[in-house]
């Protein structure tokens, strides 16, 4: 008797695939998210024994806009010379340093009136700081 030559099994890995993206498509929907906020470990602050009962009024923030004039800025809205800023962030900075400062730059204000601007604040521990372009 001739034995018959038997053929390679090859399997199929199409049906294989599919059947891989369906189970993880199932559990990919049938996932039970967990709440993250449960587990954040925050609690709030207590109040303060020390602090008054009344609200505060918030401090207004500082805004300085720098713009092209290389001898000055904009300090709430009236110019001053940048010997005048320091003076004005240093009367400020003895009395809070985290009142927020608003640096309002121009698109053509050189970057170096920036730097002095924020030497400036750091000098005095200014460090609240917002920088915006206009």
């Amino acid at each position: 008797m001739a034995r018959r030559q038997q053929e390679d099994p090859k399997a199929e890995m199409t049906p294989m695939i599919d059947v891989v993206f369906q189970l993880m498509i199932f559990f990919i929907v049938t996932i039970k998210q967990e709440d993250i906020f449960s587990k954040l470990n925050a609690s709030a602050p207590s109040p303060n024994p020390n602090q008054s009962q009344t609200v505060e009024e918030k401090e207004t923030p500082i805004e300085i806009q720098i713009g092209q004039d290389k001898r000055g800025v904009l300090f709430n809205r009236s110019y001053v010379t940048f010997a005048a800023l320091d003076q004005y962030v240093k009367e400020q900075a003895t009395l809070s340093t985290e009142t927020a400062v608003h640096l309002k730059c121009t698109l053509d204000s050189p970057h170096g009136n920036l730097v002095r601007v924020l030497d400036i604040c750091h000098k005095y521990k200014m460090n609240n700081l917002s920088i915006l372009s206009m």
